[in-house]
C-alpha cells in the first residue's frame, strides 16, 4: 500500500518521483522531462533574453516558469491522489 503523505514529499523533491512510487512509470518520465525542460527554459531564457527582445525573453521565461510551477504543484497532487486511491 502507497502512502499518499510520501507519494506527496517525494513528488515535491523530485518531480515523478511520487508517480514512480505509485507505480505510474510513463506519468513519472513524462512530468520529470517536461519539468526539466521547463525549468531550463525558463533559467535559460531569464539569462539570456531571447533572439527577439531581452524585454520578450524575460516574458517568455515568466511564461514558462509559470507552467513549470503548475505541473510541479499538479504532479505532487496527483501522487497524493493516486497514492490514497490505491
Amino acid at each position: 500500500m502507497a502512502s499518499a503523505i510520501l507519494a506527496a514529499i517525494l513528488s515535491f523533491f523530485i518531480p515523478g518521483l511520487g508517480q514512480f512510487y505509485t507505480g505510474q512509470f510513463l506519468k513519472a518520465v513524462g512530468l520529470f522531462v517536461l519539468i526539466l525542460f521547463l525549468g531550463h527554459m525558463a533559467c535559460t531564457l531569464y539569462v539570456t533574453g531571447t533572439f527577439m527582445s531581452y524585454s520578450l525573453g524575460r516574458g517568455f521565461a515568466f511564461l514558462a516558469f509559470m507552467i513549470y510551477l503548475f505541473l510541479w504543484v499538479y504532479g505532487i497532487y496527483d501522487a497524493y491522489c493516486a497514492a490514497k486511491s490505491r
